[in-house]
């Protein structure tokens, strides 16, 4: 039986415990995509607090794929002084980290330049042209590329984004993957890129150094990735030698109901948005499962470890309003997190303030 508190493994990386930090977007870089010191402060922060495992905000493996002002690069070279200062900040605060690899597809910052499977106009009115078979090769080798300079940084692993209607997500999904070759139409086609990104960066960092990825279990989208061919995608990354799976779901085409971030305060029986299809999971697939979405509970978070439904538990918004909610539960005080779901710390990252909760900072 799992407990939050117990030391457990994700590969060959060992944790002090089953608790993970989220990414999210914290729009804390300088215009280089170079981390600044107050985005290590958060990180370190967060590692100091007690979190197991600390997974960056998404970070844009070409340029074309930066999503978002202030958002960090990991697409060149120039970027290896300032990521490693990231990784030893959390080193010196007694935590490990992982870089999340990521690409915004339609949803780049640059609409001129975005790419995605095919030529798409959100409902945000964001448009992309559809990718090449050149394009594909480009970004599959540029993952890989970016992995190798997160390794030699001195990050503990990578996470793949394939989830939340970024470009791997956007492959995935038939709502917005309308292609006819060998990258379309069956789930086995459309996660040939991700099978593809995945194997890249695998032969680039070594079989020893873990490699995870973050999937949508739903896309919530009429015509989208639906749970079975979730499940289908896991498999297929099992097989291919994935050190754990972080299930999440929605996307940010679709911010209402069930949009990926969710917005009004979370009953208990309701928390665990995706916990559902987690358990479809864990009868099926033996990849290590990080479950993340409407979290809020200790009781909760316990007996999803406790009855097997997932093998680590991943938070967001609630850690931005707590960073020490984890060191709290860890003591006598396991009180619900405060984090009230309203999505105020949207604005201060809007308007280049980086991330923070409006509530606790006044």
């Amino acid at each position: 039986m799992k407990h939050l508190f117990e030391s457990a493994a994700i590969g060959k990386l060992q944790l002090r415990n089953r608790a993970v930090r989220s990414a999210t977007w914290e729009g804390m870089a300088d215009e280089k995509g170079v981390p600044t010191r107050e985005l290590n402060r958060l990180m370190a922060d967060l590692a100091g607090n007690e979190i197991g495992l600390v997974i960056t905000g998404h970070s844009y493996v070409s340029p074309e794929g930066k999503a978002g002002p202030g958002q960090m690069g990991v697409h060149e070279d120039a970027l290896l002084s300032g990521l490693g200062q990231m990784a030893e900040a959390v080193h010196q605060a007694g935590g490990a980290i992982v870089l999340q690899l990521a690409h915004g597809g339609v949803n780049a910052l640059d609409s001129g330049a975005a790419i995605g499977p095919s030529a798409v106009t959100t409902p945000f009115g964001k448009s992309c042209r559809a990718m090449t078979h050149h394009d594909i090769s480009s970004i599959v080798t540029a993952f890989g590329a970016a992995a190798v300079r997160a390794k030699n940084s001195g990050f503990d692993g990578v996470q793949i984004h394939a989830a939340h209607g970024y470009l791997l997500s956007e492959f995935l999904s038939p709502y917005y993957n309308k292609r006819e070759d060998q990258y379309g139409g069956c789930i086995e086609n459309r996660a040939r890129i991700v099978l593809e990104v995945f194997t890249a960066v695998r032969c680039a960092v070594g079989a020893d150094y873990p490699v995870l990825i973050k999937l949508n279990s739903d896309d919530f989208l009429e015509n989208g990735l639906c749970v079975e061919e979730m499940l289908v995608v896991a498999a297929m990354l099992q097989q291919s030698g994935v050190d754990a799976i972080e299930l999440s779901g929605g996307t940010i085409y679709e911010p209402g109901r069930y949009g990926t971030v969710r917005q009004g305060k979370i009953a208990p029986e309701d928390e665990g948005y995706y916990q559902a299809a987690a358990r479809l999971y864990k009868e099926q697939i033996k990849v290590p499962l990080i479950l993340v979405g409407g979290l809020r509970s200790y009781e909760v978070v316990q007996k999803l470890l406790a009855d097997g439904a997932a093998d680590f538990i991943s938070l967001s918004r609630p850690l931005i309003r707590e960073p020490d909610l984890v060191k709290r539960w860890s003591g006598v005080d396991h009180s619900p997190a405060y984090c009230s779901s309203c999505n105020g710390c949207y604005v201060p990252i809007l308007t280049g303030k980086g991330l923070y909760c409006p509530i606790v900072k006044g």
